[in-house]
């Protein structure tokens, strides 16, 4: 394994986990950064600094010894081991998670017993989530359970068991491949960005340890061994000083006040501030937090937590830091109780207005639009799907909830089922032991239904007659609001523009929604309109995606007034139009009719007709309701 200490660079990354590893409560980190970076190289060094655990012998779970709210309780003595780097893949299904009936026992013994997962084995160590952002959304829920209560509550398959469950959470994941859920985002304490250095020095002594490394691992490691030796000293000394370290009353003050002038969500970020204060403060060998500790603690608690949109950048400027901690010292330097009316005393004022007087500050942020104020059903492609796990459509899934069981379809046993099939011939199949007589008959698949992601695939015209009247606008807010659903359910976006005499991919799919509201304020408008070049742009871009995911079924809005005014295909406009639009009949259309004006030639109602879509009049929506009415289509 590659030495911690050898790595160069990432300075920010090495101290959230090193605070981490002295103050576990803070929460873990959170690892964004292209790809290429050393991400996951660094977080699997973590666990050989950890400090080695006394826990109960012959214990599954790793109590520590005199725990009596543990399935193996009492336990019997104990024992010394290393800490664990528990890795859970993208790919893994619920039963290795959580755990499930122990196959093995069942089926030779006829007892009923636990198998414990990996939330169990992680427990007082380190469970990395590399790609945590393409986790899929119901393993996401039984981690942020875990995550949250410090136990794992395992209902299932007629085992019912509740085990200690706290570990180090620490995630990877490249922004491009899209966002987290904003509910497993708020659950890591700490975040850092990484980029590749473009630095020459840097980037040279890269290259020189990495490869000095692939001639000889064994050496490279011993030569860096009494460096990770001195961390791993250094951490166990923080914990020691950790239980002395004080948070003074004006300290404690400026932690509050910097998170309401950031205007951060909750109070779970000032819990984490202070925890990661305290921890830096207990790093560093002092027995007081000071405002260094608290400022350093900021820059790697609040960033994700001011992320309040799919499409705000995160991170904090240098200068809002400084605005902040400058407001927050005159809160610090006053230690008064809440009932002094003293300077500082009594309830925390109003954050001061920024330079455009709007009151967000410490920057001058736009306060967030309102949420959609249309109430509609969640558009759900008919029948039920194979794609990939989302909050849309139905779908048949590897990893969803075990609705029934089969003899030939299905994923995976249904143990409960396969056993309830095989228990009535027992006697009859000259069973006398514990075990049971099974035949390939008594077997039954589990068959499982989740909810699948879908592509959307926006068409916009971005013609002259479009820009003229200016509906560009609208427009624009219009596909914002169907990006933010978007982000929500986990789907696949593409941005398919046509002006002029071509469309062009404005966006190739990607399941990044920021990516695509960044294109569309780069979109271009003007010149002539060639809707029937944008249609068979969109056929194109979706024979593309069905030979590269099959499974992922499409939706194609298409946001034009229906003046075809050119076409690449040499005939009429608006028949060629018509004839391409017929390449996509066999897709869930739903045409945004843009045309304005006292006459109406309803183009886009023929257009939505020959695609056998809906179609809907722009002029009769806000932008915010837009997402709702193609929710309901």
């Amino acid at each position: 394994m590659f030495p911690f200490s050898a790595v160069v660079g990432h300075d920010d990354l090495r101290l959230a986990l090193l605070l981490n590893a002295v103050h576990p409560g803070i929460g873990g980190v959170l690892v964004r950064g292209e790809k290429g970076t050393a991400k996951s190289t660094i977080v699997r060094a973590l666990a050989a600094l950890l400090p080695e655990l006394e826990v109960s012998a012959h214990c599954r779970f790793g109590c520590v010894p005199g725990t009596t709210d543990c399935p193996d309780a009492p336990h019997d003595g104990t024992e010394t081991r290393p800490a664990r780097l528990v890795e859970l893949p993208v790919g893994a299904t619920e039963d290795r998670l959580v755990g499930s009936l122990d196959l093995e026992k069942a089926l030779t013994e006829g007892v009923r017993a636990f198998q414990p997962g990996l939330l169990a084995a992680a427990h007082r160590g380190v469970l990395y989530v590399d790609e945590v952002n393409l986790l899929h959304d119901h393993l996401v829920d039984l981690l942020l359970d875990a995550a949250a209560m410090g136990r794992a509550h395992v209902e299932r398959e007629g085992v019912s068991v509740s085990h200690p469950s706290q570990f180090l959470l620490v995630g990877t994941m490249n922004p491009e491949e899209g966002e987290l859920r904003p509910q497993l985002l708020d659950r890591f304490g700490l975040t850092v960005a990484v980029k590749a250095a473009r630095d020459v020095n840097i980037r040279t002594e890269v290259i020189r340890r990495r490869l000095a490394y692939e001639a000889d691992p064994a050496g490279f490691a011993a030569a860096w061994a009494d460096d990770d030796a001195a961390l791993k000293q250094q951490i166990t000394q923080a914990r020691e000083n950790l239980k002395a370290v004080s948070l003074p009353d004006g300290e404690l003050r400026r932690i509050a006040a910097v998170c309401a002038a950031f205007e951060v969500d909750g109070m779970r970020a000032d819990l984490v501030v202070a925890r990661a204060a305290t921890a830096h403060a207990a790093w560093r060998g002092a027995d007081r937090v000071e405002e260094s500790d608290v400022e350093v603690a900021v820059r790697l608690a609040l960033p994700h937590r001011r992320r309040r949109d799919p499409f705000d950048e995160p991170g904090i400027e240098e200068q809002q830091l400084e605005d902040a901690m400058r407001q927050a010292a005159e809160h610090a330097d006053d230690d008064q109780g809440p009932d002094d009316d003293g300077p500082g005393g009594g309830e925390l004022p109003e954050p001061q207005e920024g330079p455009a007087g709007n009151g967000n500050a410490p920057n001058d942020r736009p306060a967030p639009e309102p949420a959609p104020a249309f109430k509609a059903r969640l558009l759900e492609v008919p029948g039920v799907g194979e794609g990939a796990p989302g909050k849309r459509s139905r779908a048949r899934a590897r990893t969803g909830r075990i609705i029934r069981s089969s003899k030939v379809d299905g994923s995976g046993l249904h143990l409960v089922d396969t056993l309830t099939n095989a228990a009535p011939h027992q006697a009859a199949r000259g069973r006398t032991g514990a075990g049971l007589v099974l035949t390939a008959a008594d077997l039954r698949k589990a068959v499982r239904e989740g909810k699948e992601s879908n592509l959307i695939l926006f068409v916009v015209d971005a013609s002259g007659s479009m820009a003229a009247r200016q509906r560009m606008s609208a427009v624009s807010g219009a596909v914002v609001s169907l990006l933010r659903d978007a982000y929500q359910r986990r789907d696949k976006v593409g941005v398919i523009t046509f002006r002029g005499n071509q469309a062009e991919v404005a966006l190739p799919p990607t399941t990044s929604v920021d990516a695509a509201a960044t294109r569309l304020k780069k979109m271009r408008t003007g010149g002539r309109t060639p809707l029937a070049d944008g249609l068979l742009k969109a056929h194109r871009v979706l024979e593309i995606e069905r030979l590269r995911d099959p499974q992922k079924r499409p939706l194609v809005v298409l946001l034009t007034d229906g003046r075809a005014t050119s076409s690449g295909l040499g005939g009429d406009p608006t028949k060629d139009a018509i004839k391409a639009a017929g390449l996509l009949e066999q897709t869930a259309v739903v045409v945004v009719d843009c045309e304005q004006g006292h006459i109406r030639l309803g183009l886009a109602q023929k257009i939505a007709e020959a695609l056998q879509g809906t179609c809907v009049r722009l002029d009769q929506l806000s932008a915010d309701h837009l997402a709702g009415v193609v929710r309901a289509a």
